[in-house]
């Protein structure tokens, strides 16, 4: 399975003021394993930065204006995430942003779907506590040191840790049944391994219940000793 951790920065919080997409930054996960594959690029916003934005990306016009435009790299993007699964922290926003550049260009939008949001998932997971990729990072000792500025791919790049640890967490939950599962949660298994194990549609032979028998006494302090009677 593969999925896009994907992150963007913007020259302001409403593209309906006309901010627009200046930097874009994807990271690739295949079956919940950081590839090294990422794609990042910088966009020439066609308009200068708000003071609001400048503090958190440090980008400027100065600096963007060298770059090719929206419509001028939207299929490079496009043809890295392919149809795989979006990983956002806070969707709506980044989602909203791309759909609306798409829809300037006449182009497809991005179907809600095939979007996950690890900023919903965190809530559900962590409720009452922060929920901020900086916090996120802070639960999972996951190293901050290079995000001094926000960057779309340094923060894809973080998300996309925080998405593996959280992910491993559901498993743990879905697999001892420690709770009841969100509609994230059963999305998020759906295709996992460990549902979709093929029955087994004949017995054990002598040999084999032998075997395991002996393999059970070789095992000191069994932990299900400790929930079972003997």
């Amino acid at each position: 399975m593969r999925e896009v951790v994907l992150d963007t920065e913007t020259t302001g919080l409403s593209f309906m003021d006309g901010d627009k997409v200046a930097e874009i930054g994807c990271v690739e996960i295949i079956d919940k394993k950081i590839t090294g594959k990422t794609f990042h690029i910088y966009i020439n916003p066609q308009r200068e930065m708000s003071e609001e934005a400048f503090k958190i990306s440090g980008l400027t016009y100065d600096f963007l204006g060298k770059f090719k435009p929206f419509k001028e790299i939207y299929m490079e993007f496009l043809n890295f995430i392919l149809d795989s699964r979006l990983i956002i922290h806070n969707a709506p926003f980044d989602i909203g942003f791309l759909n609306h550049e798409l829809s300037l260009i006449g182009a497809a939008q991005i179907q809600s779907h095939r979007v996950l949001d690890t900023l919903q998932m965190a809530k559900e997971k962590f409720p009452g506590s922060p929920s901020t990729l900086d916090a996120l990072c802070r639960r999972f000792s996951i190293d901050l040191t290079p995000r001094y500025k926000h960057g779309a791919l340094i923060d894809a790049e973080l998300l996309a840790n925080v998405y593996l640890h959280m992910s491993v967490e559901f498993l743990q939950k879905d697999i001892f049944n420690t709770g009841q599962d969100t509609t994230e949660e059963t999305n998020f298994f759906e295709r996992s391994v460990v549902k979709n194990l093929e029955p087994r549609h004949f017995f054990p032979s002598n040999e084999e219940h032998k075997l395991h028998s002996d393999l059970l006494k070789k095992i000191k302090n069994p932990i299900w000793e400790k929930f079972y009677d003997k």
